[in-house]
Parts: C-alpha cells; sequence; structure tokens
C-alpha cells in the first residue's frame, strides 16, 4: 500500500453545497470509502478533494412512497437496506442483493450510491504500483493498452457490483445531481460498457437517490457465484425479474453482473409472451450467451465463470417461474 497522497477533504451540508463542492476540478465524492481509499492507497487516482457526503440531511433515508415505489438515498448503508423491514418484504432481491456484499463490517460502512458507482476490476489494474510499474501500465491507468485485449483501444476491466443488477432487474431509475441541475434516468443508463470510463456521469455530477417501482405482480431474486461466501466480488452475478400469467411468461427482466465492463441487460424478447419450458430456457441461454463477454480479468477459469452464469439464469427463472 502507498501512503495517501496530500488532498483536502470538504463536508458539505447540503446537496447545493455539495454541488458547488463536487465542481472544482480534482473533486471527488466520498461516503463510506470502502472501494475509493483502498485504491487511493494503492496509487489508483488523485483526486486532489475529496468531498464527504455523510453530513447531508436525508441522504442515507429510505423511504416507500405514496405511489408505493421506494426512495432509498445514495448514503443508504447497504446494511441498513438489507435489514429495513419495508425493503425486505416488499423488494426481497433488492434486499438479498445488498445482504451478500462482501462482509457484516464492509456493509455497515458502504454505501448503496457507492457500490452502484465502484470502479471497475481487473488482475492487471487492482495491483500494487510497483507491481503495475515492472509489468507494464494498463489502459484504464497511465498505459496505453489493455493487457486482457491487447489490440484492442478500450478497457475490458469488469463491473462486479451485486446491487446494480438487482435495481436494474426491478427497473430502477437514478436522480442525479450536478452543476447543470438535476436529472433522472434509468439505473441501466448510468453504466457504459468501457472499464475505464465507467459511467455516463458528466464532469461534477453525482447520484442523490434510487427509486424502485412498486413490484406489484413481479416475482424478482438475485445470486451470485464468488469464491468465498463471505468477502468476494461476484465471478458472475445474476438477478431475474419475472410475471406470470397463468402459463404464459408475461414479462421477464435479467440483468447480469461480474462478466462484462458494466451490468447489462439480457434481451428476452425471444422468451416472453410464451410458457416457460425447455425451449424458453434454451432460447434464453443464447441470449445470456450473446450479451456476456467474459475475459481473463479475474483469476477464476473463463470457462468456469460462463457456465455459472447460464446456470444461475436457468435457476433464479425455474424457481420464480414455480413461485409466481
Amino acid at each position: 500500500m502507498n501512503a495517501l497522497h496530500d488532498l483536502r477533504t470538504l463536508r458539505p451540508a447540503s446537496i447545493d453545497e455539495a454541488v458547488r463542492a463536487l465542481a472544482e476540478e480534482g473533486a471527488q465524492p466520498l461516503a463510506g470509502g470502502t472501494d475509493l481509499l483502498p485504491n487511493l492507497r494503492r496509487g489508483l487516482g488523485t483526486p486532489h478533494v475529496l468531498v464527504d457526503l455523510t453530513a447531508i440531511a436525508a441522504l442515507d433515508a429510505i423511504t416507500v412512497q405514496s405511489d408505493g415505489s421506494l426512495r432509498v438515498g445514495a448514503a443508504a448503508t447497504l446494511a441498513a437496506l438489507a435489514g429495513q423491514g419495508a425493503v425486505r418484504a416488499g423488494w426481497p432481491a433488492l434486499a438479498t442483493a445488498a445482504g451478500l456484499v462482501a462482509g457484516p463490517t464492509h456493509r455497515e460502512a458502504a454505501t448503496l450510491g457507492g457500490n452502484l458507482c465502484q470502479d471497475t476490476r481487473c488482475v492487471f489494474y487492482n495491483q500494487s504500483e510497483w507491481w503495475r510499474a515492472g509489468n507494464g501500465y494498463c489502459l484504464k491507468l497511465r498505459g496505453d493498452k489493455c493487457h486482457v485485449v491487447v489490440k484492442s483501444d478500450r478497457c475490458y476491466a469488469t463491473y462486479h457490483g451485486d446491487v446494480a443488477p438487482a435495481l436494474i432487474a426491478l427497473d430502477a431509475s437514478v436522480e442525479i445531481a450536478g452543476p447543470g441541475g438535476t436529472r433522472t434516468l434509468p439505473l441501466a443508463a448510468l453504466f457504459v460498457e468501457d472499464g475505464a470510463r465507467r459511467l455516463t456521469l458528466q464532469p461534477g455530477e453525482w447520484l442523490t437517490a434510487i427509486v424502485v417501482p412498486a413490484m406489484n405482480d413481479w416475482r424478482a431474486d438475485y445470486a451470485k457465484a464468488r469464491v468465498r461466501d463471505a468477502v468476494d466480488f461476484p465471478l458472475a452475478g445474476v438477478a431475474v425479474a419475472l410475471r406470470r400469467e397463468g402459463d404464459r411468461l408475461a414479462g421477464l427482466r435479467v440483468a447480469i453482473t461480474g462478466t462484462n465492463s458494466a451490468p447489462l441487460v439480457v434481451p428476452t424478447e425471444g422468451v416472453t409472451g410464451r410458457a416457460w419450458d425447455t425451449e424458453a430456457a434454451a432460447t434464453l441461454a443464447k441470449a445470456v450467451q450473446a450479451t456476456a463477454n467474459v475475459l481473463s480479468t479475474t483469476v477464476a477459469p473463463v470457462k468456469y465463470r460462463r457456465r455459472m452464469l447460464q446456470a444461475l439464469v436457468r435457476r433464479l427463472t425455474d424457481e420464480l417461474w414455480t413461485r409466481a
């Protein structure tokens, strides 16, 4: 680990103050710090200013709104999200995903906004400074090539967040504040399939809240494969949301993580409107295979991660179809 470089910290008391602070060049938001601070100790990033968001009132609120939707402040911790009774009852897939992130101590500090905006990861990037210098810097930081796909002009570092696919499958939207005002967009549109760029946020923008529609007659769940149950990122993670009408699959949303540079939606047009059976499962498996781009970004074998992704999609969809 490296010593932290010289930087300033600011602690605004309102969203407007935070917007002004984050408009400063080299400023970066800080909440739980569980992803940001270890990266800084490794020399992965050199912000001049850290803007501590934890003093902003109601930024950690978890509220069921009058229309039945769930609004979660970006500074709400994953522990609070996983343990909140209303979330567990109304959006159990979200509570499950939040409860599967790392270990309990980590979840007490980590925030929803930080988890969604976490950095992408790669075995050639998440190393010490001396390792990266000795083996050659990569396209994500200070280098001119991606060591995973050498001839590529973009970074293939992988997104490994647990909560994003669950929220995407639940059709969530995100509220954003910045110098240009506030805006809302579908959560899936927050991400870009590039390990270096990662997010579609404009300079100075940051997340303030996430809104999840009422489940109504949808059923959803999340599952992942990882090396150790207590602490590891997903090697492959899957969220499935399903709506059944009799013997017909009326709606299906599938989102994946741990395989690409962003959490992605799997196209399901070839499956909806019909019964969930072996033929439908085979069609969905082909769509998953076409969407996932599993590469050697972790120590786990590529073939294993591909197989686990397919197995998790099939298992969750089978279970939700039976329960619906």
